[in-house]
């Protein structure tokens, strides 16, 4: 009976984290969505620049969902509650920080696009 308790408060401590990490998914995509639609559309953005904004998009979905499976093995996993905090302050720093220069490789890549082609 005590082990059927132990996991579920494991249980609970690791979807918390699962819970909080899909959420700042969901806000860092929304967040690199809207930078790089305004970014393009401030540079005067072609159709070839707002079809690779979608690429770019579908491309940072399919990276947050592997980092949501991540969250979701790590929580089975058993790790204590501080090696749990630590890996996902990491994550938080990397998903925010991608998530926002990201969004911003779009400048001189629309610098160059216009000097090649007007």
């Amino acid at each position: 009976m005590a082990t059927l308790f132990d996991n579920q408060a494991i249980e609970r401590q690791g979807a918390g984290f699962a819970k909080r990490i899909s959420t700042h998914l969901a806000a860092a995509l929304v967040v690199f969505c809207l930078l790089q639609i305004f970014i393009v559309a401030k540079m005067g953005g072609s159709l070839v620049l707002h079809l690779g904004v979608i690429i770019a998009i579908g491309g940072f979905a399919i990276a947050a969902r592997a980092l949501e499976h991540r969250w979701q093995m790590l929580d089975h996993s058993g790790l204590s509650h501080a090696g749990l905090r630590l890996r996902f302050r990491r994550d938080l720093l990397q998903l925010w920080g991608t998530s926002l220069l990201g969004a911003l490789l779009w400048v001189p890549v629309a610098i160059i696009f216009h000097a090649l082609f007007g």
